[in-house]
């Protein structure tokens, strides 16, 4: 049996030989405060996602790869009722007054231009953390069309019923909390980030204060 000190060097080796883009370390996610502490299981929603126990586990992702929606331009489906779409993008995730968007009741849509294209391994969202609550028909594509209608990638559907029209969602509805939410998007590529919602548990309207999305330059 060969000795585990040289296994273990072995293994050492490899790791650190690996080109940069090979080696995995977890993202930085900067978290705003917690408005409330808990997460309520009340909510009349179905498949709801279960809470955690304790914070999120960190996220791996190849070595350089950072939030390449910072600053980027913001579209949406409609004038905001409040706020400037350029606030989804600024990196401001504190829940107050005038931190959110605010758009129109019904299916809506914000579309992030990242300018180039990017592969992308995750995609965080902060609908609403003033107070707990779930959005519904929560959709996030990744394209390199701008108009979303040849190479789209679907990472996250939650719209049980298919009231958006792409498909029966299979992922779990979440409670809003300062973590937000992290879409594992799985190395997709793309140009172009767009995200669906329709309305909440509070209200019929759609709130976004950040959306980040993860990644590196397309190779």
């Amino acid at each position: 049996m060969k000795n585990p000190t040289f296994l273990k060097l072995i293994v050492l080796f490899t790791v650190f030989s690996l080109p940069l883009s090979a080696q995995m370390e977890p993202i930085r996610i900067d978290l705003p405060q917690p408005m409330f502490v808990g997460t309520p299981t009340d909510f009349k929603v179905d498949r709801l996602e279960e809470p955690r126990e304790s914070g999120r586990p960190p996220f791996l992702a190849p070595a350089g790869t950072t939030n390449v929606a910072l600053g980027k331009p913001v579209a949406g489906s409609s004038e905001p009722r409040m706020g400037d779409l350029s606030q989804i993008t600024n990196g401001y995730k504190e829940a107050t007054s005038n931190s959110f968007v605010e758009l129109n009741a019904g299916a809506q849509h914000i579309t992030i231009d990242l300018e180039d294209y990017y592969t992308i391994y995750a995609v965080t969202l902060w609908h609403y953390h003033m107070s707990a609550r779930v959005y519904q028909g929560v959709v996030v594509q990744v394209s390199d069309d701008p108009d979303f209608i040849f190479d789209v990638h679907t990472v996250f559907n939650n719209d049980l019923n298919n009231r958006l029209g792409f498909g029966m969602g299979e992922d779990y509805h979440y409670v809003e909390t300062h973590e937000g939410k992290l879409i594992d998007a799985g190395g997709v590529t793309g140009r172009y980030v767009r995200l669906y919602s329709m309305g909440n548990t509070d209200n019929d309207l759609n709130h976004y204060i950040e959306v980040e999305a993860y990644g590196r330059p397309a190779e």
